[in-house]
């Protein structure tokens, strides 16, 4: 039997993937007695909306490109024709289909940096403001770095069989995104949502 999808590559790769997930609960592909690690990487480094052309980060903006993807020496305009096919220098750790951990090298050149803040539509004067403090320890030259966040939550939830995270944590969340320990989130107050240019709208 085989299964093929037809539409933009995100729609695609959503629908085989959950079919495949599907798949391999049915017929327990692969044994639940056993663990199979894999590491995923050469992840894209942008998402292009499809009705504005404007880029986003995939992993985060301070995520490494590869070298030979990105003409350190071309124009934003340059890159941005050619963005759709960068790759960045993030990976995930997956453990039987799960992915326990994830992380990146680092961007670490300051020109570098700012082209990628130019590609995502982010000013110099807006780069300062908000990333200032990362731009300033550029220049004095950070060596090359990265790292990675595992899940020992998720670890857990596989090492135990238990089918939710929710089940090996010590105080749950609900479904709703709600705290029944500490009853967060609770209200903001207006000003702080000033601060973030956040407004909120009543459905």
């Amino acid at each position: 039997m085989i299964f093929f999808g037809a539409d933009k590559i995100s729609i695609v790769n959503a629908s085989l993937g959950a079919l495949r997930l599907k798949m391999a609960e049915k017929y327990e592909t692969p044994d639940p007695n056993s663990y199979h690690i894999s590491w995923v990487v050469d992840f894209p480094m942008f998402d292009v909306d499809d009705t504005t052309k404007e880029l986003s980060a995939i992993h985060h903006p301070f995520t490494a490109p590869f070298e030979e993807d990105f003409d350190i020496s071309a124009s934003v305009d340059e890159l941005k024709a050619n963005a759709g096919k960068m790759r960045s220098k993030a990976y995930d750790l997956v453990l039987n289909g799960n992915e326990i951990g994830g992380g990146s090298i680092r961007i670490h050149k300051e020109e570098m940096q700012e082209k990628v803040f130019g590609l995502l539509g982010i000013s110099k004067e807006d780069a300062e403001k908000k990333f200032g403090f990362l731009l300033e320890a550029l220049r004095f030259g950070a060596p090359p770095h990265g790292g990675i966040a595992l899940g020992i939550d998720r670890i857990m939830m596989l090492m135990s069989k238990s089918k939710s995270i929710r089940d090996v944590i010590a105080f749950p969340k609900t479904q709703k995104g709600t705290c029944m320990m500490s009853d967060c989130p609770t209200p903001v107050d207006t000003k702080q949502l000033e601060e973030l240019k956040i407004r909120v709208v009543s459905v």
